[in-house]
């Protein structure tokens, strides 16, 4: 049996329009401290008015800015971090869904799963707890259709919507091998016939659909009267438009705006780079603010100048190179005599400082994302659901571990 948890900070009911208005006062108040970005802004705006906490976290290295990244509030830094960091943990604490034993696998469902992979889907099928079992599983945005295939019992049906074709035959191929019944389609979930592949006696589960994606699953989904339904939403910057469209009317109300290098806060936590993927992308970024310091000087402007993506072999070129074809694809004049190696280390030494002004952003990270999730589920609840929102794993599993379910009374 699992061990028993406290689920008495589930959010349901009257709670969950509580925490958004806390959440929505909180995000308003402070935005001047979250939504600039010191990548971009070589002096933010909140600098003149806290110059002690700014030169603190100017003055420590990038290792140190690394150790704290993933939990910032923990931070000992000058006021007023302390205090937001502990109103931050305050308004984003979210009690763990119960969980309850799951059926042994009766096959080797997880081989070919990588095993953290394997481990989020374990934990959120654990948390699926509904009045009623579920007669027809419906897996949004499936890949392989490795979630459905484990929440499949005796006497259920499973339908597996999912847009690229070759998932679509891989995922077809594993079911068969492992002689369950499963319907595998080829769907764009965005497009204006998906709404057909959903009724009354479904429940949709998605685990990590992206942005747009599990958002329109809510919206049919209820408009389509499915009586249960769970998702664990991921990358809320994956959307269509350039600015975020609130869901439920207490959303709408809102004076908070999104836009999408906004929405893209609550994702920049990392918990599963290795060294060598961590190095190559702090070289990239320190590359980067190198360019961006050479840029404001070629341009006599003291502007950010947006480059595009870059491909990981552009790292192989000396850095003098790097520069170089950088401006040449920004069409700048050409580079005069520079001292490449002084340039580079400045850029090193932007990276720290990014990094350590980033976790003052950091301490809105989770109260961004809680928001957002709220935004998600209070939109349920004005359509009659009864909505618990919980976590369903650690944040070493996945920091992506909020888990809406939602039920029909």
């Amino acid at each position: 049996m699992p061990a028993k948890v406290d689920d008495s900070h589930v959010l349901t009911g009257e709670t969950l329009l509580a925490r958004f208005a806390a959440l929505d006062a909180f995000l308003i108040k402070h935005q001047a401290l979250w939504k600039p970005r010191p990548f971009t802004h070589r002096q933010l705006p909140w600098e003149a008015s806290y110059p002690e906490l700014a030169e603190w976290l100017r003055g420590r290295s990038l290792e140190e800015a690394e150790q704290s990244h993933n939990q910032p509030c923990l931070l000992d830094a000058p006021e007023p971090f302390a205090s937001l960091a502990a109103l931050s943990l305050e308004l984003s604490t979210v009690g763990e869904l119960p969980a309850h034993a799951l059926e042994a696998s009766g096959h080797r469902l997880n081989v070919d799963v990588p095993g953290r992979k394997w481990q989020q889907i374990e934990a959120f099928a654990s948390r699926l707890q509904f009045a009623d079992a579920p007669s027809h599983w419906l897996d949004w945005c499936s890949g392989k259709g490795h979630l459905g295939r484990r929440l499949l019992q005796t006497g259920q049906q499973l339908t597996c919507l999912e847009y690229d074709p070759a998932l679509v035959f891989s995922g077809q191929a594993l079911s068969q091998r492992h002689q369950m019944h499963a319907l595998h389609v080829e769907q764009d979930v965005l497009a204006a016939d998906a709404a057909s592949f959903l009724n009354a006696d479904h429940t949709p589960v998605a685990l990590h659909a992206c942005g747009d994606l599990h958002v329109r699953l809510i919206q049919l989904a209820s408009a389509e009267g499915c009586k249960q339904l769970a998702i664990a939403p991921c990358c809320y910057n994956r959307i269509r438009l350039s600015e975020y469209q609130p869901l439920s009317s207490s959303a709408k109300r809102s004076d908070l705006q999104l836009s999408l290098e906004n929405l893209s806060l609550p994702t920049s936590e990392t918990v599963t780079a290795g060294a060598r993927v961590r190095r190559q992308r702090d070289t990239s970024m320190a590359r980067r603010l190198a360019f961006d310091l050479l840029q404001r000087q070629l341009r006599g402007m003291d502007e950010y100048l947006p480059t595009p993506s870059l491909p990981s072999a552009w790292l192989d070129k000396s850095f003098a190179d790097y520069c170089h074809h950088l401006a040449a694809l920004k069409e700048l004049s050409t580079i005069g005599p520079q001292d490449w190696s002084a340039l580079e280390g400045a850029g090193w030494q932007r990276l720290a400082e990014v990094r350590n002004l980033e976790l003052l952003r950091g301490l809105f990270r989770r109260p961004l994302e809680l928001w957002l999730v709220l935004d998600r589920a209070l939109f349920l609840f004005e359509q009659g659901y009864a909505v618990r929102l919980g976590t369903f794993c650690e944040t070493p599993l996945t920091p992506r571990n909020f888990l809406i379910l939602a039920e029909r009374p």
